[in-house]
Formats: C-alpha cells, sequence, structure tokens
C-alpha cells in the first residue's frame, strides 16, 4: 500500500516499512503515532488510486517511533567585505525517525 502523507509542512511517499526522518514530533521512542493528513493511498501496483481533496476521507497512516534525534551540524556564516564583519553560527535540526507499520 503506498500513500502520500503531510506532516511538519512537508508531503512524503510512504509505504509499509519504510524509515523516515521528519520534523520533530513531542511523542517518546516506542510510541505510535497516527497521520491522519492522507493526500493520497493507491495499491502497490500502482491500481486503486484515491486522490484526496484534499485529504482522503478516512484514511489514516500509523507509525512507530524509533529514534529522536539531531541532525548535523549546519554552518550559516554572515560576511561583509571591507568593513570586518564575520560571524559563524551553527544550526542542529532536531528530527523524528519514524517506521511507518
Amino acid at each position: 500500500m503506498l500513500a502520500v502523507i503531510a506532516t511538519g509542512g512537508k508531503q512524503y511517499l510512504v509505504k509499509t516499512g519504510d524509515v523516515l526522518k521528519i520534523e520533530k514530533l513531542d511523542v517518546k521512542e516506542g510510541d505510535k503515532v497516527t497521520f491522519d493528513q492522507v493526500l493520497l493511498t493507491a495499491g502497490d501496483d500502482g491500481a486503486d488510486v484515491k486522490v484526496g481533496t484534499p485529504t482522503v476521507s478516512g484514511a489514516t497512516v500509523t507509525a512507530l517511533v524509533t529514534k529522536q534525534g539531531k541532525h548535523a551540524t549546519i554552518r550559516v556564516e554572515k560576511f561583509k567585505r571591507k568593513v570586518r564583519y564575520h560571524k559563524v553560527h551553527g544550526q542542529r535540526q532536531r528530527f523524528t525517525e519514524v517506521k511507518i507499520g
């Protein structure tokens, strides 16, 4: 079964057994989370497609939270030439890793 879900301002194409890193959710590791914003569903072979307007009514996707963590550091650098202005800032985005069930 294939589905397109919306979470964290993004859309993901998922199928059973997929592992995703999504925007941080306030749930603990080992908990189950349900995504109710399902935009599209289809069979494994691409048949039986249902497109929502904007969501498919009654469709949900459940997932198991496997990890809470942070991505690698991203360096953001500000620099202005001739005025000796230079700033470096690091940022680590938090994520939730889920396994689609």
